[in-house]
């Protein structure tokens, strides 16, 4: 391996390891803890080759990469990052990295790549790139795309290649596993943002509705959930969407379909649930979306994000101790991130101290957690509840509903002993109640949204936007009668 290499990353260890590497390896480095630096570098000329880390104390190192291209075309940039998240995979591609590696990276891994850089034959006739657009960071997801495991940064790789082609997706995968999110976030990062974002689900997918969402997304996406779980009639109405798009006058401006299946469409197909010729017509990309048991590194991470984002939201600051560490990290995630990510919640809310402790983990791992439900609430009541006698006693009496509820507040004022719970209660309160409310209410109907909006007594619309702020999958569960 023959060349200089600029490395800029803030943490010694990490230039230290590099620069002995890639020295042994026969390159000249020049290593700092400054952008700054490696700017003053790159404009007097200086380095074959690049390795940038993103978060740096004088600015980000994604950030920088349209400067490097201005000054020097031809100079290969490979990023670095602790920050294992999809937004930071689809920067550094947008950016034109040459390669995109987490943290902790595997050395060989990194030195191939550094070799492939410095080998590839630098092209003088290529002009310099455009300089890029600021990459706006898509809102906070109901569930963290978040993860350092090969499988998921693989997936990162995936979503930031096609994130603005013009092809239909398919994010297949277990229930809890985020691909709602995924789904969201091909809108909300790519080029199409500005545009609407319209989902359609089993419950609400009639002539007008899917007439609507092509309206409504215009130029932007058509979420579809689940498309197995539509009726034949439906499915038949999803086909002539598609066909009209792509016949339409201004294809251009056609909304880009991404829809959400279990973790293998072509058993749908084979059982007869999906249409083929639905399938062929949405698979144009595949992305499939590892469980969390798949990768059990991320376990840890993503339950630290999730406990300050819950402290962020007003809620107890909560760390988990070494112990129950452990033993959440052995646990098999049958719910996947929903899963985790309720759980968390709960301990949030319930966990005695700062440090959540082994018995506390184990307690919550008790409990059901969400499983593979669209989605499962922190529950609101500490007691089990009370089976319902043949005369069942009206909500409105609240001799036992409004007990249970008076006896969990009384307890988490409690655990806050002399200190009052942090602002915001009334607000955190109505939203663990409301989330169950709705779920059971859904199941209660069988997905259907307007014989559930019908049972609760509010306006469609309504329903519809709760479901979504409060990220509700709807699935159709059982055959109403």
């Amino acid at each position: 391996m023959d060349g200089t290499v600029l490395i800029a990353d803030d943490d010694r260890t990490i230039r230290t390891v590099l620069t002995q590497a890639l020295t042994r390896a026969g390159c000249r480095v020049h290593a700092t803890g400054s952008l700054a630096q490696l700017s003053k570098w790159v404009e007097e000329g200086r380095g074959d080759l690049v390795i940038t880390d993103v978060m740096m104390p004088d600015g980000n190192g994604i950030d920088r990469i349209p400067a490097i291209r201005d000054a020097r075309p031809d100079l290969p940039v490979i990023v670095i990052s602790a920050q294992n998240t999809i937004v930071t995979a689809i920067r550094a591609t947008e950016a034109e990295a040459f390669e995109y590696l987490p943290k902790p990276f595997d050395l060989p891994d990194l030195m191939t790549k550094a070799n492939q850089a410095l080998s590839r034959r630098p092209r003088k006739s290529d002009p310099a790139p455009e300089p890029l657009p600021a990459m706006r960071e898509a809102a906070d997801p109901a569930m963290p795309l978040i993860g350092h495991a090969p499988s998921m940064q693989a997936l990162f790789r995936m979503v930031a290649r096609v994130l603005n082609a013009d092809l239909p997706v398919i994010i297949a995968g277990e229930a809890g596993v985020g691909k709602t999110t995924i789904a969201r976030s091909f809108h909300e990062l790519s080029d199409r943002r500005d545009h609407g974002l319209a989902i359609l689900t089993s419950s609400d997918a009639g002539e007008d509705a899917i007439a609507r969402a092509a309206e409504k997304a215009d130029g932007g996406t058509i979420v579809i959930e689940n498309p197995a779980g539509f009726d034949t009639a439906a499915q038949a109405r999803l086909i002539g969407l598609i066909e009209a798009l792509e016949a339409g006058p201004d294809r251009a401006q056609a909304p880009r379909i991404v829809a959400t299946t279990g973790p293998d469409p072509q058993a749908d197909v084979a059982s007869g649930r999906l249409r083929s010729d639905l399938y062929y017509r949405l698979a144009g990309v595949t992305v499939s979306v590892p469980p969390l048991r798949a990768r059990v590194d991320d376990i840890l991470p993503l339950a630290a994000h999730l406990l300050a984002r819950a402290a962020a939201q007003g809620l107890p600051e909560r760390m988990l101790s070494d112990e129950a560490a452990a033993i959440l990290r052995a646990h098999p995630f049958p719910g996947n991130v929903r899963e985790l990510e309720n759980m968390m919640r709960r301990l949030a809310l319930t966990a005695s101290g700062t440090s959540i402790s082994a018995s506390e983990m184990r307690d919550a791992l008790s409990q059901p957690s969400g499983g593979n439900r669209a989605s499962a609430p922190v529950s609101i009541s500490s007691a089990p509840a009370p089976s319902e006698p043949a005369g069942v006693t009206p909500l409105h009496t609240g001799s036992r509903l409004s007990d249970s509820v008076e006896a969990h507040l009384q307890r988490y004022f409690d655990l806050h002993g002399d200190a009052l719970p942090p602002p915001g209660l009334y607000d955190r309160i109505l939203r663990e109640i409301e989330r169950p409310l709705l779920q059971v209410a859904l199941d209660a109907t069988g997905g259907n949204q307007l014989r559930c909006a019908d049972l609760l007594g509010i306006n469609r619309n309504t329903l519809r936007k709760k479901l979504t702020e409060l990220n509700i999958e709807v699935t159709r569960r059982r055959k109403l009668m």
